[in-house]
């Protein structure tokens, strides 16, 4: 008598459970890269886009009672929108907070204005820019 191996024969009973684990990893893997493809793709497209005002915060000149701030403000012609400054104290106490609008044709403005404060402002903030 001879004896037998104890192991089946290699693909008689289907895929072993390691095989099936591996398929499924890597099934998993494509779809969240899948998923994670489609969301870069959402966020880049609003963030390029859809993003039809914008603006930066060029310099500031603080007194007393005001800061006159100069901000360059990117659009899409015809675009209407807001951008928010906001000017801070010494101490971090918010003394100066304003909406100034832009419209019109133009795609890039370079403008000086005017943000009225409580008290002396140490600091001016562009908090972002909106479109209407």
């Amino acid at each position: 008598m001879s004896t037998a191996s104890t192991r089946p024969p290699a693909g008689r009973y289907g895929r072993s459970s390691d095989e099936r684990a591996d398929r499924t990893l890597k099934i998993l893997g494509v779809v969240l890269a899948a998923v994670m493809l489609a969301l870069f793709g959402w966020f880049g497209y609003h963030y390029v886009v859809k993003n039809e005002i914008s603006g930066e915060l060029i310099g500031f000149d603080a007194s007393k009672t005001a800061v006159k701030v100069r901000l360059e403000v990117h659009k899409d012609a015809g675009t209407e929108g807001y951008c928010t400054v906001r000017s801070q104290a010494a101490d971090g106490a918010e003394v100066g907070r304003a909406d100034f609008r832009f419209g019109g044709e133009e795609t890039r403005i370079d403008k000086v204005v005017t943000l009225r404060t409580t008290s002396p402002g140490s600091s001016a903030e562009l908090i972002g820019c909106h479109a209407d």
